[in-house]
């Protein structure tokens, strides 16, 4: 019988757990079916009870048309279409991407490597640690976590840059689908709108005219009204994500940084270490070419574990000597843990150019 390996028992322990198939939970997606059936309903209602009408498909061969309301029925239909289908491609790329997660088998975030000791070793971007100091780790699936990752309990998985966990698409929002979920929102907000501000002239014909049929009144009507509390539901949501893109802030920390603060810290919506600009922030969310905003493809650049950059005001506050986020958030970069000769042999004396601080680097 070979002897246990040490620290053997404590890797065992320490395993992460199996993963889950993304999709083994069947009624979580009543969701979807839901939003499915909604988006069906109104496409339908909105083409045969308004364009329709605006068409005048029901008229006869020889009986006069109305080219004008036929044009401008024509227009209303090309970008109801065009705002539907982009619609529908957002809301499906934001079910089946992935939102990302901590990779496997880098010793970078594993919380115990195969010696069974834990890593000395830490990224020089990283910023978010534990009020001791420590890195953050993952307790359910045995990883350090990165900045702005955190584990979501629906999923099982620590999820990238994780802004929230929405159960209408049975999926996390987090770094590699947050883009697809922000058009995804754009393009319900302005198909919603389309359909209420157009669809009033068919509520006003129907009020107008008396001998309307009771199915085609109880239609307008019903669906005037359904895509009007989705409009006003669908641009606050927006607007708030619009407010989060600009602060550089994701729901987590939004919510984080509204609760009650302990030791006179003032609450500050400004101060997001993360914050690039005002291009900067849509850049990050919408990606790097700006032709390519609006649409479903090319997705923003980087791999979600690592943050820092010199434009950055963490950059600009360490320049400065301020400090930043103080409980939760390291003052001074860290290094591999060494000892100071091998420091001194590295040279590792002063600076490190590569960062660009010129903050000196203390052996730990």
């Amino acid at each position: 019988m070979e002897p246990a390996l040490p620290g053997s028992g404590l890797l065992e322990l320490h395993q992460p757990p199996p993963k889950r198939p993304r999709f083994g939970e069947p009624q979580k997606f009543l969701p979807i079916i839901f939003v499915v059936v909604t988006i069906c309903f109104l496409f339908c209602s909105y083409i045969n009870y308004h364009i329709r009408y605006l068409l005048q498909l029901d008229k006869g061969v020889n009986e006069r048309v109305d080219e004008s309301m036929r044009f401008r029925g024509t227009v209303e239909l090309v970008i109801f279409l065009y705002l539907t289908t982009l619609l529908l491609i957002c809301y499906l790329r934001s079910i089946l991407a992935h939102p990302g997660e901590i990779p496997d088998g880098d010793p970078q975030w594993e919380y115990l490597p195969q010696d069974g000791q834990a890593s000395d070793w830490m990224p020089m971007s990283l910023q978010e640690m534990k009020k001791t100091g420590e890195r953050r780790h993952c307790k359910w699936c045995g990883k350090y976590k990165p900045d702005r990752c955190h584990h979501c309990r629906v999923c099982k998985a620590c999820i990238l840059k994780m802004d929230h966990h929405c159960p209408w698409i049975y999926n996390c929002v987090g770094f590699a689908n947050y883009k697809w979920f922000f058009l995804l929102l754009l393009y319900a907000v302005l198909d919603c709108h389309l359909i209420v501000w157009s669809m009033a002239e068919s509520v006003k014909r129907c009020v107008d005219e008396p001998e309307t049929r009771f199915v085609t009144m109880f239609m307008t009507f019903f669906t005037e009204t359904l895509s009007l509390f989705l409009a006003v539901l669908t641009t606050l949501f927006f607007g708030f994500h619009i407010w989060l893109m600009m602060k550089a802030m994701t729901t987590i920390e939004f919510c984080e940084k509204s609760l009650p603060k302990k030791d006179g810290e003032a609450r500050s919506y400004d101060s997001s270490v993360y914050n690039l600009g005002f291009f900067g922030n849509i850049r990050v969310v919408l990606g790097d070419d700006v032709l390519l905003w609006f649409f479903p493809i090319s997705a923003p650049s980087g791999d979600g574990l690592n943050f820092m950059s010199d434009e950055t005001r963490l950059a600009k506050d360490m320049e400065s000597g301020k400090g930043v986020r103080r409980r939760t958030h390291q003052k001074t970069q860290r290094v591999p843990r060494r000892h100071f000769g091998e420091e001194q042999r590295l040279g590792y004396g002063s600076t490190y150019s590569g960062l660009g601080y010129g903050d000196p680097i203390r052996p730990s």
